[in-house]
């Protein structure tokens, strides 16, 4: 059980590591373009998400509408994003990253993807899966505010307490 335990303890001090090294480098890359911290995550959401509505970034940010606002404006006005109505609802405006903006982001993180995707190519599919389940259940668990999701978690079992 102790080795168990070892792993266990050696997965989650290398999650930990693994999430300041990518925090630590998305700084410096966002600091290469001149954006700040909050402008670089809703670049990282628009990407991972696609085109997304002001209120749907306060959602996923916990920012204020008045915020989210601010942080487009900046962004549209760098260059980054632009608004444009949505087709199906023209009282709704949807962010649109600008593929070229993204682009260089994404050449300004590039060295911590290579890595990714050295790593990834050395594993074989059976490898490859357990990673996808692990990482994925990580995701779901969590919810727009970061905080553990579901009270069924071993955490909250325990009666640890998961949020605030």
């Amino acid at each position: 059980m102790a080795g168990v335990d070892n792993l266990r303890d050696e997965i989650r001090t290398s999650v930990l590591r693994l999430v300041a090294e990518v925090c630590l480098r998305d700084h410096v890359a966002s600091q290469r373009l001149g954006l700040g911290g909050t402008d670089s995550r809703f670049l990282t959401l628009l990407d991972v998400h696609g085109p997304l509505t002001p209120g749907r970034l306060s959602q996923l940010t916990g920012l204020t509408t008045g915020s989210v606002t601010g942080v487009i404006d900046r962004l549209e006005r760098a260059g980054f994003v632009s608004r444009e109505r949505d087709d199906a609802d023209r009282r709704k405006v949807r962010v649109i990253p600008d593929p070229q903006a993204t682009a260089r982001l994404t050449a300004a993180r590039h060295d911590p993807i290579d890595v990714l995707d050295d790593i990834l190519h050395r594993r074989g599919a059976d490898e490859l899966a357990v990673i996808a389940r692990f990482l994925g259940e990580i995701v779901e668990g969590q919810d727009p505010d970061g905080r553990q999701a579901g009270a069924g978690s071993s955490r909250a079992a325990s009666g640890e307490q998961v949020g605030p």
